[in-house]
């Protein structure tokens, strides 16, 4: 019987004003790997509030400070930092559910071409109605997608290897939110296999969902997903930040 690789996980989370969930995200996360992640890294992304303070209080995580706000520069900054041989990726308003590490062992050791894991979000505070057309949109929409295109990943859950960032030169800081995590995909998928699950589930807040509203947030990034595929850049250069 073949022995599993015992991979060495960096949980990286990036946070920009996040002293409302970050605390939560963190108590999640500890107790969902039982303690098991070789490290965890909080990037404070440019907060003006509590969010590095807060994060300091938990044993074993490390905050690092990122400057230049936007997403791609946090997610730069914890791929720079992470020792890792996995890099996995969560956002700050998540709450990772029991069987996450294990999963992602799982994963990479069934596959040794598998360069990058993702699944869908699992808005856990909005209205059931709106968690039923979530997961219309992820399985009746999204997933067809991936399986055409052959690539996906979702930006509040994902997990890549570090030598493909490396070969990939990391993120790409000139794109601003939108069609980030597409743009991480496309570039994955020329060093392996890019593997979306919709059992690979993340609950997350539905903050964003809310403001935006439901059509209007699948229409966005179904839209910059198809743009980024197809063009090899995102659509939507502005957003507003929720929190």
């Amino acid at each position: 019987m073949k022995q599993e690789k015992d991979f060495k996980i960096s949980l990286i989370i990036s946070a920009h004003n996040e002293e409302k969930y970050i605390g939560d995200c963190l108590e999640y996360a500890l107790k969902s790997s039982n303690g098991r992640f070789f490290e965890i890294i909080v990037v404070n992304n440019a907060s003006n509030d509590k969010t590095a303070e807060i994060a300091k209080k938990f044993l074993g995580v490390k905050v690092v400070d990122e400057p230049k706000k936007g997403l791609t520069y946090a997610r730069q900054r914890g791929f720079l930092e992470a020792k890792g041989d996995i890099l996995a990726y969560i956002d700050a308003d998540t709450r990772m559910p029991k069987g996450y590490y294990e999963r992602v062992i799982k994963e990479f050791n069934k596959n040794p071409h598998l360069v990058c894991f993702s699944g869908p979000h699992e808005f856990h505070d909005i209205h059931k109605s709106n968690q039923i057309l979530v997961k219309i949109f992820w399985r009746v929409i999204a997933f067809p997608m991936y399986k055409f295109v052959g690539y996906m990943t979702n930006g509040a859950n994902f997990a890549i290897r570090k030598d493909t960032l490396e070969k990939m030169n990391g993120f790409d800081t000139s794109i601003i939110f939108y069609g980030e995590d597409t743009d991480i995909a496309r570039r994955a998928h020329k060093h392996g296999k890019v593997k979306f699950s919709t059992s690979f589930g993340m609950p997350t807040s539905g903050r964003r969902l809310k403001d935006h509203g439901v059509l209007k947030s699948f229409w966005i990034y179904a839209l910059n997903f198809a743009s980024e595929v197809a063009l090899k850049k995102p659509l939507t250069r502005e957003y507003i930040d929720v929190r």
